[in-house]
């Protein structure tokens, strides 16, 4: 998959608040598909469809170990959007800087008010 796609696919996943909570409760460690449903009003079908777009996305993986099905948090497709997103930090720390030295030099003192 190229890394537009991949990107795009992440930025989808990450576009819903019930998956955004799923993967912040997997940052805590792996767990069962039924212990992540718990907080949410909806049913364990329609958490497992929240749980295939993050897997089709690369962000959570699972596995069976007997009777269990953990779900566990892949990290990488997050540290490629926080590449992605570092340019414009970038940009714009940058564009702070100018502003911040260019007010400097309205005021002798330095002081802003």
């Amino acid at each position: 998959m190229e890394a537009e796609d991949r990107l795009s696919q992440t930025l989808t996943a990450l576009a819903d608040p019930t998956r955004r909570a799923i993967l912040a409760r997997l940052a805590q460690g792996e767990t069962s598909v039924t212990e992540l449903a718990e907080p949410f009003k909806m049913s364990l079908p329609a958490v497992s469809k929240h749980l295939k777009v993050l897997e089709r996305a690369g962000l959570i993986s699972r596995s069976r170990e007997a009777q269990w099905r953990p779900c566990k948090l892949e990290p990488e497709p997050l540290k490629e959007v926080d590449g992605w997103l570092g340019s414009y930090r970038r940009l714009w720390e940058e564009r702070f800087d100018r502003l911040d030295a260019y007010l400097k030099t309205l005021k002798p003192d330095g002081e802003i008010h």
